[in-house]
């Protein structure tokens, strides 16, 4: 049986099984360190919200950050999320008040061996926090203003997409504190810009990388005059990658993440077992119904 007539005998009603639209769904998310509203249908915008501290990531932060991409992961009125900063900047990094916590730590007279146990484990639990960015199986677009420092480098590699203000800068920070960068920067870094001269450089140095610079290399694939006009821009990709069906985006960003560990053969069993279930999907057949029929309204797509 053609597409075509599979298309047909779902009618019209198959271009409302899309659910009920609910705009209220930033409601659920609540938190002290971050504000989530939903701008649109389908997309989520989560704000870095300590502007009077520069949007430092701080340990209450740093788990808002993790529970949210888990819970959103999950929620079916969640496509798509917009990543941005509050304030005059992006984020400046780390707070050093945590920070020095830790060095209470390290120059305490407890054991070698349960100091080290503990640091280890408090490293991984917030490697895992940012982690969560990839886990999400929905896309997220890092919107980056001014200052974007050492751990909010390690956040924006962990997004599928990001833009920026032509006053943005990024600087991997961390050897200038006397520590190598340890959530995900020296590991993401170089699979996003694909050069690992200028990682190192970057990294080992501490410089400065201007919008156009990171323009040009990849890190960002778009620059906008200011603020407004890069929430404007990002938002409406987002807007445009909601409207597609969310088994074809969720599947791909799933394929994306893991081929980009794996090799190309791996990868391509991966999304050969993927879509030996999701081609069966009825979002193909709305999709391609108004592929072959220009007159249709576009498609809507039940929630996952």
């Amino acid at each position: 049986m053609s597409v075509f007539r599979i298309c047909s005998r779902l009618g019209r009603a198959g271009w409302s099984m899309a659910g009920t639209r609910n705009m209220s769904a930033a409601a659920n998310y609540n938190y002290n360190s971050l504000s989530v509203t939903q701008p649109s249908d389908f997309v989520l915008n989560l704000e870095l919200n300590r502007p009077t501290k520069m949007n430092a990531l701080n340990t209450e932060m740093w788990e808002e950050i993790g529970h949210f991409f888990e819970a959103a992961g999950e929620d079916g009125d969640c496509r798509v999320v917009v990543l941005s900063g509050s304030g005059k900047m992006f984020t400046s990094g780390i707070d050093l008040s945590d920070l020095s916590q830790l060095a209470s730590v390290v120059f305490s007279d407890d054991d070698i061996a349960r100091k080290t146990i503990m640091m280890y484990n408090k490293i991984r639990h917030l490697q895992n926090l940012f982690t969560k960015l990839e886990t999400c199986p929905k896309p997220i677009i890092g919107a980056i203003h001014s200052a974007c420092i050492g751990g909010g480098v390690d956040l924006i590699t962990a997004t599928d997409i990001r833009v920026c203000t032509q006053d943005a800068w990024f600087q991997v920070k961390e050897v200038d504190m006397g520590l190598a960068a340890d959530v995900g920067t020296l590991q993401r870094l170089p699979k996003v810009l694909g050069s690992q001269s200028l990682v190192s450089e970057l990294c080992l140095t501490a410089r400065k990388m201007d919008a156009d610079e990171a323009h040009r290399v990849g890190l960002v694939s778009s620059v906008f005059k200011d603020k407004d006009a890069m929430m404007s821009g990002a938002l409406e990709l987002a807007k445009t990658i909601a409207s597609k069906s969310p088994v074809a985006v969720q599947g791909t960003k799933r394929s994306l993440v893991y081929s980009r560990e794996h090799t190309t053969e791996e990868g391509l069993d991966h999304v050969a077992k993927y879509n030996m279930v999701m081609l069966q999907s009825e979002d193909l057949m709305k999709s391609a119904m108004s592929q072959m029929d220009k007159s249709s309204p576009p498609p809507e797509f039940a929630k996952l």
